[in-house]
């Protein structure tokens, strides 16, 4: 049945006391256990909630300290991540029981209230706590839309905590107008560009590095073009003990990027991350055998890592991706002065070239929406302070998530590595 909702999370800072943080850093720890717990008893013989629900709850209640609600809500939070791996092995995939280590917990309405006066009420492993939403002074800041709107509801929403700081992704949803009701859901996305020299880098300005991961395939090339032309069976030996050895390592840098990639879309609550089609990848990136198999093992880690986050996976086409500005969408091979460099003839900005193609890659995907009747158009590309519109629409997160630099949505500026 196709969803009758549209879908939003707005984030927001809680300014709490030492005595909530000690609450509410108890019960985030709890909710993982409880998550645990339930998933170790399921594993293999359930998924739904409607069977993991009865399984696991008494055990969580005895187990943990976690209250009533919050034991349900973690056995349904369980059965969810071991439903992704359930479809993923349908399809032939690998997929290992799942673990959870993310500083976070689920809320809903029943361990959760808002009040007009801008705080919220938490439930916790001992007493509920209330916090104060911290709330930008503007009237028009993003999350006075939803929460004062008589439109928009309050759904399940995450308690997360980031560099000692707590964040609040308040869910909210309404009832799709008819013009909605057939097209698929539009939401928040996060463009990943790939290439040599870095492995990856999000339109939210994560790198990562691949120098080293460069050099080891390049040394692991060498020894496998060598070993191939000797061509007796003790070369094919140590081949075979040195592809092992060597893919092992490749696999493992893989693994570390694909969990950056979709922790970044899980902090940005992003509803897609989208890569480019690796088709003619080897003709953009000048990327060789080794770097093409990574590449690949990459976006599948991602695809499957993202499907128990509930994040989709998707590709685009990214001919001018490196030469095009996200800016002013002026294309040109003068545009890249260096390889690192981006610089925009035509208006002038500049950023890191795999970071301007990062955006591009993502905006390409939201401009899609715009141009197809199945979906509203209402898409969103995350930025790493806010999200930006194809058509120059910029919002800024709430003060306090990131404080590095800001993008905007014109003007030229320097985008630092790193």
């Amino acid at each position: 049945m196709a969803d009758e909702y549209v879908r939003r999370t707005a984030i927001t800072r809680l300014s709490v006391s030492a005595q909530q943080r000690e609450l509410l850093e108890a019960t985030i720890s709890e909710w993982k256990h409880g998550c645990q717990l339930a998933t170790d008893m399921a594993w293999g013989n359930y998924h739904t909630k409607s069977d993991v629900q009865p399984l696991a709850y008494d055990t969580i209640r005895e187990q943990t300290g976690l209250g009533s609600q919050h034991a349900v809500l973690a056995t349904h939070h369980a059965a969810q991540a071991i439903s992704s791996c359930v479809e993923r092995r349908s399809n032939g995939r690998q997929a290992s029981k799942p673990r959870f280590t993310a500083p976070t917990a689920r809320y809903d309405s029943r361990t959760m209230t808002f009040f007009d006066d801008e705080t919220v009420s938490l439930s916790t492993t001992e007493s509920r706590v209330q916090c104060q939403l911290a709330l930008p002074e503007d009237d028009d800041g993003y999350q006075r839309q939803y929460l004062d709107s008589d439109c928009w509801r309050v759904t399940e929403s995450t308690l997360t905590i980031r560099d000692g700081e707590f964040f609040l992704h308040i869910g909210f949803r309404r009832h799709k107008t008819d013009t909605e009701r057939d097209t698929t859901e539009d939401g928040t996305v996060l463009g990943v560009d790939l290439g040599v020299e870095n492995l990856a880098v999000t339109s939210t300005a994560s790198f990562f590095s691949g120098r080293e991961l460069a050099h080891y395939i390049h040394e692991f090339e060498n020894v496998r073009s060598g070993l191939q032309q000797t061509g007796s069976r003790s070369a094919r030996r140590t081949l075979e003990r040195s592809s092992g050895r060597e893919l092992r390592h490749v696999r493992d840098v893989v693994h570390s990027a694909s969990n950056v990639i979709v922790a970044e879309a899980r902090r940005y609550d992003c509803d897609v991350i989208v890569f480019e089609d690796l088709t003619h990848i080897r003709e953009r990136t000048s990327a060789t055998w080794g770097h093409r198999w990574a590449f690949r093992t990459l976006c599948e880690f991602v695809e499957y890592k993202a499907e128990s986050a509930g994040i989709a996976v998707r590709k685009v086409d990214a001919s001018y991706t490196s030469k095009q500005c996200s800016e002013c969408q002026f294309i040109g091979d003068e545009n890249r002065p260096t390889r690192d460099e981006f610089l925009c003839q035509n208006c002038g900005s500049e950023a890191n070239a795999d970071y301007n193609a990062a955006k591009n890659i993502g905006l390409r995907y939201v401009r899609r929406g715009q141009q197809s009747s199945r979906r509203t158009g209402d898409g969103q590309l995350a930025l790493k302070s806010g999200t930006v519109t194809p058509n120059g629409g910029f919002t800024a997160y709430p003060d306090g998530f990131e404080a590095e630099f800001t993008d905007k949505s014109h003007g030229p500026r320097v985008v630092p590595q790193g």
